[in-house]
């Protein structure tokens, strides 16, 4: 990354004058969530049908921690995300990238049903609303990093809402005691992160799930150990927010129970 003229303080000043995460652990701001998903991936990108209610909402909810981007100047949520838990009640059940990629998941890099799951996740559900997603040809995505969003070597710059959302995600993850995440996502997305210094590992074959996705997996001690300072300096932030959102709801204690914090 282009981070040579950065510096720790200008990186958290302006990820604060712009954003701010906030995990959306109420029954109203999971309401925020579902509306933004549902503005994104119904009425925007089309993936799924349009609801009466404006809430884009699935099975895999009652068992996630979900967190929102708020603007800091407007108020207004602009982006989330969502953490699909195992349901230690029933700790067979499989995650999502699980059921569709049942037969492309190569199990000799690593079999989910084989390992501890009570600390392991998914991250899905990702989404901006459109009017932040400014980049050309973007439109018709949910979310991503690409090489253009960290500017040139001389005007660098840094995509704060999309690190917001990873960083934030990562952050939840630490908190519950989840070692290993995995995602479903492109091909072009998964290779972007690595600008982040994240090692994403491919662990099957591609699948057609609103495009071409790959399943991949990544740890969260390995992304945090390995983040130079200016991206350590920022994920403190925000992990600051997060970790001030979850101690002021008492059903976070709830969860905290089942998946305790590292």
């Amino acid at each position: 990354m282009f981070l040579s003229n950065l510096t720790e303080l200008t990186i958290s000043q302006g990820y604060r004058r712009f954003f701010k995460v906030v995990p959306a652990l109420t029954d109203e701001l999971r309401a925020e969530n579902y509306r933004i998903r549902h503005e994104v991936y119904c009425r925007e990108l089309g993936f799924e049908p349009e609801r009466p209610e404006g809430l884009e909402a699935d099975a895999f909810d009652a068992q996630s921690v979900h967190c929102l981007v708020q603007s800091a100047t407007t108020g207004q949520y602009v982006g989330c995300a969502r953490l699909v838990l195992v349901d230690l009640d029933k700790p067979q059940a499989p995650l999502p990238f699980e059921i569709g990629c049942e037969a492309t998941l190569d199990r000799s890099i690593i079999d989910p049903m084989a390992i501890d799951r009570s600390h392991i996740a998914e991250i899905s559900r990702l989404a901006v609303i459109g009017s932040y997603r400014r980049r050309q040809g973007e439109q018709n995505r949910p979310i991503s990093i690409s090489e253009e969003d960290f500017g040139t070597e001389k005007q660098p710059r840094q995509p704060y809402l999309a690190l917001a959302v990873y960083l934030g995600l990562l952050a939840l993850a630490r908190h519950y005691g989840i070692t290993t995440l995995f995602v479903l996502t492109e091909p072009r997305l998964a290779m972007n992160l690595t600008r982040l210094g994240v090692r994403v590992q491919r662990i099957g074959g591609e699948i057609q799930h609103r495009g071409t996705r790959v399943p991949s997996m990544m740890s969260v001690n390995e992304i945090i150990d390995g983040m130079n300072f200016l991206l350590r300096s920022l994920f403190e932030v925000i992990a600051r927010e997060v970790r001030d959102g979850l101690g002021a709801s008492d059903e976070y204690a709830v969860r905290a129970r089942h998946h305790p914090l590292v």
